[in-house]
């Protein structure tokens, strides 16, 4: 019979209960409704990308581009509206331009064959610099109501469009992972792009089509993110890799490719957003917050690698 969740997983679901459990212990609004939405809310960008990065990392591939994507996104979207162009035409215009720079990590990483952890970190700097040299030191707003609407007010009751969205991406991501070919070899490829390559798979076209879709889906969110805000900056979304990548790894995913499960990460989501919403809850700063994920995402490395050293020293003793 096949099993439903594997230890690492089980064990995600237990400190997540937990997590609940002191956090309803010690703030009685936690459980409240709004509240729950808010949980959501406040990371909502952060834990779309975290779905399609999972696939990236599966794949034994990094991006760390991201979130300058979505700055740079937020960014233009600002840039062109304050400029006099329509909002629809300014989604389409940021949403080509993360195809782009997309593109342009996968032409370096699946045919030029350079480390996507050098190619996505000069990324990072590139794209955050265009994004400043758009904003420069302003903060840019003046966006349709209809454009602000949609990040701030619910969609279906007073769930909002960007919970709706990572909802129907779990789904989407988590059956393309674990339910089809395309899933398959991305794990495949993962495990040995060596073994993949002469098995007959396209392992430059899996990996282009994954840097695609991470870049589409960082600059969509880049503009649920100025939805949200109502107002964009050069500095939009800096620093948002951290907690991505800490979701992702904490969730189970081995960070050397081919190892990994929709469903870890998405325990590993929930974690991290009840723990950032029971430590705002109680007033703890977010210097403190920010220190926490850090240990989390030390510990999603460091523990496994540990857990595998004893396993394999118990083999051979």
């Amino acid at each position: 019979m096949t099993r439903l969740l594997t230890p690492w997983e089980t064990g995600l679901l237990a400190i997540f209960v937990i997590t609940v459990s002191l956090n309803a212990a010690f703030a009685p609004e936690f459980l409240t409704m709004q509240n729950q939405i808010n949980l959501f809310q406040l990371s909502i960008e952060k834990i779309i990308v975290a779905l399609i990065m999972t696939l990236v990392i599966i794949n034994a591939e990094i991006d760390l581009s991201v979130a300058s994507v979505m700055g740079l996104s937020a960014a233009l979207f600002g840039y062109l509206v304050n400029a006099g162009l329509g909002g629809g035409a300014a989604i389409l215009i940021c949403l080509a331009v993360g195809l782009l720079a997309g593109l342009v990590n996968a032409v370096l990483v699946a045919r030029v064959g350079i480390p996507s952890l050098v190619v996505t970190l000069a990324m990072l700097i590139g794209f955050r610099g265009l994004a400043r040299v758009l904003v420069k030191d302003n903060s840019l707003g003046n966006f349709p109501t209809w454009f602000t609407e949609l990040g701030q007010k619910g969609l279906i009751g007073p769930i909002p469009l960007s919970i709706l969205l990572f909802f129907v991406l779990l789904v989407i991501l988590g059956i393309t992972l674990h339910r089809s070919s395309f899933g398959r070899q991305v794990v495949v490829i993962g495990t040995n792009a060596e073994v993949a390559r002469f098995s007959g798979l396209n392992v430059a076209r899996v990996k282009t089509t994954l840097f695609l879709l991470s870049g589409l889906i960082s600059a969509m969110t880049g503009l649920l993110y100025a939805a949200r805000l109502s107002s964009v900056r050069g500095d939009t979304a800096c620093g948002f890799e951290l907690d991505i990548i800490t979701m992702v790894l904490l969730g189970g995913v081995s960070i050397f490719g081919g190892k990994g499960s929709m469903i870890g990460v998405f325990l590993s989501i929930l974690i991290i957003l009840n723990l950032r919403n029971g430590m705002g809850l109680i007033n703890m700063t977010g210097h403190i917050q920010t220190g926490v994920i850090g240990v989390l995402l030390i510990a999603s490395v460091l523990v496994p690698n540990l857990i595998a050293d004893l396993r394999g020293r118990r083999a051979h003793s």
